[in-house]
């Protein structure tokens, strides 16, 4: 995104949405052209506006997931945030939140709302590939991941990097391509519940438990 552009998403082509959750509605700031693209559509839908600006599906539904959980004082990251509506629901159920992206204009617009919100959490650009900033912070209480599973080279990083960053993870996927590879692997490492929101589907992943074939076998 160009400077010029990312200048005229953050002060000039704005709309506000209201989330309702059980705990209260949240004000959402999202770009214009994105608020114009909902995602509604099939799974392969690709957007030609950055996919952070898209409210998508996987973010509602672990939103809801995470409303009212047992949150205060956990340190809770989020990979690929994007608009962050998950970053800010543990925000505000008292969690310590880093919120991460590879784009700079995604946080910068996440920090906003949580102002909005009368929120406080914390932003940092990180990339898979490169993720000693963030390891260095670890370990985490949970890791928070919404619709990431689209390209098969970061499904095979995220195997890598859940490990090394907390013992718990919630991941929301649609059912993209990438993530049935994915979650074939992650069933044979560790202990996964699954729990559908629509055509959301959300994983609690247990990372310092074997699935129930593995400890039997031992």
């Amino acid at each position: 995104m160009t400077g010029e552009a990312y200048s005229r998403w953050m002060h000039e082509e704005l709309i506000a949405h209201w989330i309702d959750l059980p705990s209260g509605e949240l004000r959402l700031l999202q770009p214009l052209e994105s608020a114009e693209l909902p995602d509604i559509g099939e799974v392969a839908w690709a957007p030609i506006v950055p996919y952070w600006s898209v409210l998508w599906r996987s973010g509602l539904a672990l939103a809801r997931e995470l409303d009212g959980a047992a949150l205060g004082g956990k340190r809770v990251l989020e990979l690929g945030c994007g608009l962050g509506v998950p970053s800010l629901v543990a925000a505000r159920a008292g969690a310590e939140v880093l919120a991460t992206d590879a784009d700079a204009a995604a946080l910068a617009l996440l920090e906003r709302n949580a102002t909005a919100n009368d929120l406080r959490l914390e932003t940092a650009v990180v990339d898979w590939a490169a993720p000693d900033q963030l390891l260095a912070r670890a370990p985490f209480d949970l890791v928070l991941a919404c619709d990431v599973l689209y390209e098969r080279a970061g499904a095979e990083l995220l195997l890598s990097l859940l490990p090394r960053l907390a013992p718990d993870a919630l991941i929301a996927d649609p059912g993209r391509p990438p993530s049935g590879p994915f979650f074939e692997q992650a069933r044979r490492r560790w202990t996964i519940e699954t729990r559908t929101r629509g055509v959301i589907r959300n994983h609690r992943l247990d990372l310092r438990r074997p699935p129930a074939s593995s400890q039997s076998r031992g």
